[in-house]
């Protein structure tokens, strides 16, 4: 038996998820400030499901046959189940879904990647999209939550747009290398481009008209109407190279990168996906939105030091050294929890105070409340420690809670 998880998949002990899960109620605050409602959809879809939407990428989808038979497939990416959802339950399917459909889905994601670091087999996406608003209104608005997000998370960014439109008509495997500028330059790109079956000339005049594109009309207008929401221009850079590598994209696309490393690795990318759901149902509808890559994210905020760490979300331990003052610690733990104080209780009466003590340093407490130690003839009586603040003091049960939630 191997002790350790498969290639490009994680734990997540303690002290890491409960510092994902602060980045995740951040960016739910955002979201759900906005009117977005949360979504959620299986582990598994049908295979043919997802075969056909992702273009070159669809070779990374974890695909199998189930017991009984069933071509299934782990959930690559969260916008085509997003579409099947639509399909099923929206206006041509179940009219369950009021439209325009403003959600958010916060689930793993699976790929068969090289591993490498920032690049996982199951990895966490954070997902948000407006379905059934085909105006540009709907663009600038996701572009205004996308700066948000990253502003409520203390990141400065900058958002690289395009227009999928000025590009339309070029075949999606040359595109394909072209999305691969910021990795392999533009001798790369122009090689990779002639070894997909262009000739030098060809290859350079294509490069070259993609990267020489003007701000298209629709794009304009988005940044007007980003602008009028508040938010400052500078935070959009138009990037014609910029071409977002899954062939769903009809219109605006656009991947977030730190200001201060404008060429590093996209933190989040998204942009306008039209035409999926009309390939469920037969009939288009309008979509737009975008994926935070969340590794990525929370690594970017580690490095500008914005994370405090979080060993616990216990705020005290109620600790006590014999079996008769059991009732006690248990009348002092209902007090705290319906309290709204996340308490805990020792649960061994025969441990020494001593080790209780070092379990609530360890795991980072910062209260413990001592109920065994004092006369017991003061049953109304406790002893609190501040393990932060080091200090001790003695209080009356009645006026415990007060005392904890007024310690800064």
């Amino acid at each position: 038996m191997k002790l350790q998880t498969p290639k490009g998949f994680r734990d997540f002990l303690p002290q890491d998820a409960l510092k994902r899960k602060a980045v995740i109620d951040r960016i739910i605050s955002v979201f759900e400030r906005f009117g977005f409602d949360p979504l959620e959809t299986p582990t598994l879809e049908y295979e043919e499901t997802l075969k056909g939407k992702y273009g070159e990428e669809e070779k990374l989808i974890y695909s199998f046959t189930a017991l009984g038979g069933d071509r299934l497939a782990l959930r690559y990416d969260q916008t085509v189940p997003a579409a099947r959802v639509i399909a099923q339950w929206g206006p041509v399917g179940a009219q369950k879904i009021i439209l325009p459909f403003k959600r958010y889905q916060i689930q793993s994601a699976f790929r068969g990647e090289n591993t490498q670091r920032g690049r996982y087999r199951e990895f966490l996406q954070c997902d948000a999209d407006i379905i059934g608003a085909s105006s540009l209104l709907a663009d600038a608005e996701i572009l205004g939550l996308v700066y948000q997000v990253y502003k409520s998370l203390g990141l400065e960014v900058i958002i690289k747009i395009n227009d999928r439109s000025l590009i339309s008509d070029i075949d999606p495997k040359h595109l394909s290398a072209i999305d691969k500028l910021g990795k392999i330059g533009t001798e790369g790109v122009i090689q990779e481009l002639v070894q997909k079956g262009l000739t030098g000339k060809d290859a350079a005049t294509l490069f070259s008209r993609v990267k020489n594109s003007q701000l298209s009309p629709n794009l304009q207008n988005i940044i007007t109407l980003f602008t009028a929401a508040g938010y400052p221009k500078d935070a959009l850079l138009f990037d014609s190279t910029l071409i977002r590598g899954l062939d769903y994209y009809t219109g605006l696309i656009f991947e977030v990168v730190l200001k201060s490393e404008p060429n590093s690795s996209s933190l989040c990318g998204g942009g306008r996906w039209d035409k999926m759901i009309g390939k469920f149902t037969g009939v288009d509808l309008p979509a737009v939105g975008f994926a935070i890559g969340f590794d990525r994210t929370v690594e970017a905020l580690e490095q500008h030091n914005l994370l405090k760490p979080v060993t616990t979300k216990t705020q005290a331990i109620i600790t006590y050294n014999s079996v008769n003052f059991e009732a006690k610690a248990l009348e002092v733990l209902t007090l705290l929890r319906n309290s709204g104080i996340n308490s805990e209780v020792w649960l061994d009466p025969q441990a020494k105070l001593e080790k209780q003590l070092k379990y609530a340093d360890n795991k980072g407490i910062r209260f413990v409340v001592i109920a065994g130690l004092l006369d017991q003839e003061k049953p109304d009586q406790l002893i609190l420690k501040d393990l932060a603040g080091r200090t001790q003091e003695t209080v009356k049960i009645n006026e415990l809670v007060e005392k904890i939630k007024n310690i800064k």
